[in-house]
């Protein structure tokens, strides 16, 4: 019988869904802050990113087991793409 104290981990969320992962995410949030605006993802865009990532088999854990990134790191970044040609990013 499957333990219920322990929290569910869920594969396919990103850090902001995760409760142990305050930590990370407020990391996540002063990465964004210290990119220069000319650098860094408009807020419509990063969030269609994140979309695309959610919805690929490739997250883990908020980690892209494609590249081993934090989604949420790399989609900040207005240069960076998804190492997958099929979400072109």
């Amino acid at each position: 019988m499957p333990d219920r104290t322990q929290p569910k981990v869920c594969r396919r969320c990103l850090l902001a869904e995760m409760a142990d992962s305050r930590e990370i995410l407020d990391y996540v949030k002063r990465t964004g802050e210290l990119l220069p605006p000319s650098e860094r993802c408009p807020d419509d865009e990063y969030h269609a990113r994140l979309e695309l990532c959610r919805a690929c088999d490739y997250l883990a854990d908020a980690t892209c087991a494609k590249c081993g990134c934090y989604v949420e790191i790399r989609a900040l970044r207005r240069g960076s793409h998804c190492p997958l040609p099929k979400h072109r990013w």
